[in-house]
């Protein structure tokens, strides 16, 4: 395993800074500034990191890059990004940076030279064109079907030239890691040409790729990404609970020491693409529940910001489709309404469960007593373990102590047993 000894201890609380300041959709210019303000917030959360969304300019959501080398001019300039990376690391906080390498916006300058000079430009060989007959543009192959995002060519040595000068770019610069966006759609040999390359320079650095489906240990494997993002979990927790089914949720943990064995994976429960727990859940009362399985399996955890306070939000497939898990946030943490005060002081005591046992990261998972809504699973590494019950269910319910005995689970909650 390539991954440095400090993201044992990590614990991410993740950001999408073109919403969070209100740059994007609202183009209100916030400035990455603003987030310095939340810094001792993340502290007293218990996070030990910053996982960040697009910075570098782009036309409009910040994953149609105009130039991996500018901070987007909404979120302001190289002093401020080098300003929020001093404050963050002044609090012992690691900053990961969103590397969006699969394609660029049409706006790319080397795109740009395409459609002015053809097929004579220099960068023609950036991308996978096909040129016709009476056409001033080529057909060019992008991401999912989206014109906006024109995809890479990844055989190009230059492409692989010019991914690795912006990850050292900016490594250098103070960021502690690159989650690689898309990295399903890009050929696993691909990155393992650039990533050891970048690594060179930067042994500590921490690579994630976001890989949805597939075979995460030949993609881990194959890439040399340090992990991919755990998207079976995900679905798994919150599935379990919503359809009170704890028995999909002790397979997918199965599967997830299978994982283990290979590489430790990025785990969460929410993030800025998909709809957040709150919503997704029938009961609010189980969102304690799904932090509860985060916090104490394997894995390298992340809180989606906002989902600690119980915001909602339900992502739709259609434009603008995201803005609702990407709202504005207010000018300090003073100012969030008090009603997610509660689940705040619940995601502080699970972080603060995992950061005491940080041998966690790795640890694997036994099942040792499921029916459809009550579950009790073993988390044990190194010599450790540690027991959490669960009952999603609405009436107390008898489960089985390891020491032989029998405990009550009130209706909707977690505990860990001795």
């Amino acid at each position: 395993m390539n991954e440095a000894s400090w993201v044992q201890h990590a614990v991410w609380w993740q950001v999408y800074p073109l919403g969070f300041t209100g740059a994007y959709p609202e183009h209100d210019n916030g400035g990455l500034r603003r987030l310095d303000a939340w810094l001792d917030y993340v502290i007293e959360l218990g996070a030990s990191g910053l996982m960040l969304g697009p910075v570098f300019a782009s036309e409009t959501h910040g994953y149609d890059t105009v130039d991996h080398f500018r901070i987007d001019p909404r979120l302001g300039d190289d002093r401020d990004f080098d300003a929020l990376v001093a404050a963050a690391h002044e609090r012992g906080l690691r900053v990961l940076l969103d590397g969006v390498f699969n394609h660029v916006g049409r706006g790319h300058p080397a795109f740009q030279d395409v459609l002015t000079r053809g097929r004579e430009a220099p960068t023609a060989g950036w991308f996978r064109l096909t040129w016709r007959e009476g056409r001033s543009e080529p057909d060019y192959a992008t991401f999912e079907g989206h014109g906006a995002l024109v995809a890479l060519n990844h055989l190009e040595p230059a492409v692989a030239d010019y991914i690795a000068d912006v990850m050292t770019h900016w490594l250098r610069r103070g960021a502690d890691g690159w989650r690689l966006d898309a990295a399903y759609a890009v050929p696993a040999a691909f990155w393992a040409r650039v990533l050891p390359r970048v690594r060179a320079e930067f042994p500590e650095a921490y690579f994630v790729g976001e890989v949805i489906h597939g075979d995460y240990q030949d993609v881990v494997s194959r890439s040399t990404m340090d992990s991919v993002t755990q998207y079976e979990l995900w679905k798994a927790i919150w599935s379990a609970l919503e359809s009170r089914n704890f028995f999909e949720l002790s397979w997918a943990l199965e599967r997830h020491n299978d994982f283990l064995a290979a590489f430790v994976p990025q785990t969460f429960t929410g993030n800025h693409d998909v709809t957040r727990l709150a919503s997704r859940l029938g009961d609010e009362r189980d969102i304690p529940l799904a932090v509860a399985v985060l916090m104490t399996v394997g894995g390298t955890p992340s809180i989606y910001s906002g989902d600690e306070q119980g915001f909602r939000g339900v992502k739709e497939d259609r434009a603008g489709g995201d803005d609702a898990v990407r709202p504005p946030f207010p000018e300090k943490p003073a100012d969030l309404a008090p009603f997610g005060r509660p689940l705040y002081h619940v995601h502080q005591e699970l972080i603060a469960l995992r950061r005491r046992n940080p041998w966690l990261h790795r640890a694997r998972t036994t099942t040792l007593h499921l029916t459809n809504e009550q579950f009790v699973y073993e988390a044990s590494a190194d010599g450790n373990r540690l027991v959490m019950a669960l009952n999603v269910g609405d009436e107390p319910a008898e489960v089985p102590t390891p020491g032989g005995g029998i405990t009550t689970l009130e209706p909707h909650t977690w505990r860990v047993l001795p």
